[in-house]
């Protein structure tokens, strides 16, 4: 066989008499030694008219053994000098051999580059460099027929290389994105899921079948563009008297004993379990077959003569008190607050509460006929109307304080050690009650849109640190439920998920982390089964857990000077080889690491531009425009 006049075997000759570079001269475990010809030392080699980069730290290589072809990467080199070196009929430069340090990456088989170690090179195996069928191989990272392919970039050093990546393999898995402020990390956020929505967003099984939540704590997604255009956005706001939008949640959400603990900052020992108590006189109300409202002011009624009837002043007071709390402020017609215990006061002589007005006086502990008196007080005549909140943290209040007042009465509990937690939970309420709503029987956060953006920038730390977990876990637990019925997926995407995620911080207490971790957690070990997958960013990923990054699939990792954050990605991500892994301090902005089950090597890659609409809104400003000068 011919070809342009010349025989197919020429061809083979020249190709090889310029591609062969060298030859295996050391096999040490895993780590193979390649001793470079010494006239191929050039930067690059002439091929058909056409320069063609030689080798060098970061390039990959092919080893011939047999009829099987081993790709390796260059990880280092060094030179080594000649010691059999004949200077009179020699030149000078070529007493020096070149060696290159290579890690094995895979073998090309049938045509297809194949990940993995199947066989180890022997010594004096011949290398050659790639060539562009070769390289588009080992850069072709969507294989699977059934998979579609998104295009997220070029290599950062060969830009005529493009990068694709499968839906399949890269949406259905646990990413993780790092790098500092500014070198790009919410840019390739917003590329990812913008290339997956301008690819299937006209597809309505997509639509239907499809969720994503996302995570903003700096409102970075919250304009109309940003990703997508055809997203809902809950703005939450706790600087306003009256939140901007509100989540809307049931009963049954927030009837958790972990949760409300992390609202009142709840101590293990003491508060916790009153808490729960407290939740189980709740239900224990509410699943009566009495009225619930009838059924809890007979129980009211019942403790307030008990404990109007007490002898001890200290505790007495103490509990009236509680049943002030219960009730909202009475106001009289001039619009001032009304003293409700006006008509209680405390005998001396007596040792006990005694009732006074136009009708006569009585000593609660004394008379007989007290109950006669208890009805006329202003206190009791306000506790027999009451009515359980329909505000649900309001409701779990008043059964808090209902529960405090049978214990100090039963002698199970004491006030110092009980009370803060509920003053605790009525502070946090002011602020919950601006971003959540559990009035409306509507609790579905996708009722108008596959794509939510919950912006967290206005709310206050607590509300920031707490609401995330609550509503991932919701959804979470909701998709669990829907699953049964087939085809659905759910992505929680969390940006600068270390406001959630440090395990570092002193800041929350260890209530509060269990609980992040149970809900965290359980999602990563576990989510993938049920079509929950999560995608966190991050600057800081030596604050994050190491059990959540070590279980992440892919990561795309940007720019990180700090220490510990690469270190934290050398011990944590196995997938990155020690070139890329040196490459982490001096990545251009925009350029990442990407590494993971969906690509078959750790590749350096450019993220392609997205349209400006469609970014995230995170520019750093431009001071001299800011201040008018230019």
């Amino acid at each position: 066989m011919r070809i342009d006049g010349r025989n197919i075997t020429d061809e083979v000759i020249l190709k090889n008499s310029i591609f062969k570079i060298g030859h295996v001269f050391s096999v040490s475990g895993l780590e193979i030694k390649i001793q470079i010809d010494k006239r191929k030392n050039s930067s690059h080699l002439l091929y058909k008219g056409e320069l063609i980069k030689n080798i060098s730290v970061g390039g990959y290589l092919k080893i011939a053994k047999g009829f099987s072809f081993i790709v390796v990467k260059i990880v280092g080199e060094y030179i080594k000098e000649d010691k059999l070196f004949n200077s009179e009929y020699s030149k000078q430069e070529n007493k020096i051999d070149r060696i290159l340090i290579a890690q094995l990456l895979g073998y090309i088989e049938n045509g297809e580059f194949e990940k993995g170690i199947k066989e180890l090179p022997l010594l004096d195996n011949s290398c050659f460099l790639l060539d562009k069928n070769e390289y588009r191989l080992i850069h072709k990272f969507v294989k699977d027929e059934n998979d579609m392919p998104i295009k997220i970039g070029t290599l950062a050093y060969e830009r005529d290389q493009e990068i694709e990546i499968g839906i399949n393999n890269l949406f259905a898995s646990h990413i993780g994105i790092f790098g500092n402020t500014g070198s790009g990390k919410s840019y390739t956020l917003a590329k990812l899921y913008r290339e997956l929505f301008l690819k299937l967003n006209q597809n309505k099984e997509f639509n239907k079948n499809a969720k994503f939540l996302l995570i903003d704590f700096n409102g970075e997604y919250n304009h109309e563009d940003a990703i997508i255009d055809n997203k809902e956005i809950y703005n939450l706001n706790t600087r306003k008297d009256e939140g901007d939008d509100k989540i809307q949640l049931t009963e049954n959400d927030l009837l958790d004993v972990e949760l409300i603990s992390i609202m009142s900052s709840a101590t293990e020992k003491t508060q916790k379990p009153f808490i729960d108590r407290s939740i189980r006189l709740y239900k224990s109300v509410l699943n009566s077959n009495t009225n619930s409202n009838v059924h809890f002011r007979r129980l009211l009624i019942k403790w307030f003569k008990r404990a109007i009837r007490i002898s001890d002043k200290t505790r007495g007071d103490l509990l009236i008190d509680y049943f002030i709390s219960l009730v909202p402020e009475q106001y009289d017609e001039d619009g001032l607050v009304i003293d409700l215990k006006q008509d209680i006061r405390w005998s001396t002589d007596n040792n006990g509460y005694y009732f006074h007005n136009s009708e006569g006086t009585c000593v609660f502990n004394q008379n007989p006929n007290y109950e006669t008196f208890v009805t006329k007080t202003i206190l009791y005549n306000v506790i027999k109307d009451l009515e359980i909140s329909e505000n649900i943290i309001s409701a779990i209040i008043q059964f808090m304080y209902l529960q405090l007042i049978m214990d100090v009465l039963e002698s199970r509990a004491q006030n110092e050690h009980i009370a803060p937690a509920i003053g605790k939970l009525r502070s946090f309420q002011k602020d919950f009650d601006k971003v959540i709503s559990t009035n409306s029987k509507r609790n579905n956060l996708f009722h108008k849109s596959n794509f939510i953006v919950l912006n967290f920038d206005k709310v206050n730390l607590k509300i920031k640190k707490m609401l995330p977990l609550l509503i991932c876990y919701k959804v979470y637990e909701e998709h669990k439920k829907e699953l049964k019925k087939g085809g659905k997926s759910l992505n929680i995407i969390v940006d600068e998920a270390h406001n959630i995620l440090s395990y570092s911080s002193q800041r929350e207490s260890d209530t509060w982390k269990d609980y992040r971790l149970e809900t965290f957690e359980e999602i990563i070990k576990e989510g993938r089964k049920f079509g929950v997958f999560l995608t966190i960013a991050s600057q800081r990923p030596s604050d994050i857990s190491p059990t959540i990054i070590s279980q992440l699939h892919n990561y795309f990792v940007h720019r990180l000077v700090n220490e510990r954050d690469i270190e934290s990605m050398g011990k944590t991500i196995s997938f990155l080889d020690k070139v890329s892994h040196e490459a982490l301090p001096i990545l251009s902005t925009g350029s990442c690491v990407f590494t993971g089950v969906a690509a078959q090597i750790p590749v350096i890659i450019q993220i392609d531009k997205i349209d400006k609409k469609n970014e995230p809104d995170n520019k750093t400003i431009n001071l001299l425009k800011n201040w008018k000068i230019i």
